[in-house]
């Protein structure tokens, strides 16, 4: 990035807040996003005996793209936090009843993992080695297109998943395995097309 030209912003985390998500979705059985694959570690749940199943996962699909892009996903009603969540879950306080009501008793567990993977995360990777990363593939971007990468935001969710690879989880923002974004090699492969679709 240079003053007067184009600037990009990559945020890289392991948000408490997606992976919580995740970890509701696995242990209520819902299969959104289908290509999304399980995190390590988790429990899965078996499919409920809900009368409403389609209801239910609507709602977990509707909560999944306002904790992943909260912006482009705004609620139109007011959010309220759920108890249990530590401040990590906040619903809208209409049209989720169902959706509060199954995923209550994983509050503690879901907040627990969510923290460890966090935890992990910032010890292996949440460093400034992280921007390096980047940098670095968006240098070859540039040699490869011949020009200057136009300005772009990208959100980056580090996350324990079951297999690797790397994954749009919303219109800025990529799902990656934490073994892939820790094998410098491998990641500045797999990166590459993400760069040159939004560079």
């Amino acid at each position: 990035m240079s003053a007067g030209g184009p600037e990009w912003v990559v945020r890289e985390d392991a948000g408490l807040p997606v992976l919580v998500a995740l970890y509701l979705r696995q242990a209520l059985d819902v299969r959104q996003p289908e290509e999304l694959p399980a995190l390590r570690g988790a429990p899965v749940g078996a499919a409920g005996e809900w009368a409403d199943r389609p209801t239910l996962e609507r709602q977990w699909r509707a909560y999944w793209d306002m904790t992943v892009e909260p912006q482009a996903h705004p609620s139109p009603v007011p959010l309220e936090l759920i108890d249990g969540f530590d401040m990590v879950v906040a619903l809208p306080v209409e049209g989720f009843d169902e959706l509060a009501a199954e995923i209550a008793p994983h509050g503690d567990a879901a907040v627990e993992y969510a923290r460890s993977a966090h935890e992990r995360y910032r010890a292996s990777l949440g460093t400034g080695a992280s921007y390096r990363a980047y940098a670095s593939a968006i240098a070859q971007h540039e040699r490869k297109a011949g020009r200057r990468a136009h300005s772009f935001e990208l959100n980056v969710q580090v996350l324990p998943l079951t297999q690797r690879g790397i994954w749009w989880i919303g219109a800025l923002t990529v799902a990656v395995t934490d073994s892939l974004r820790s094998d410098v090699v491998a990641f500045d492969a797999a990166i590459a097309p993400v760069i040159a679709d939004i560079a």
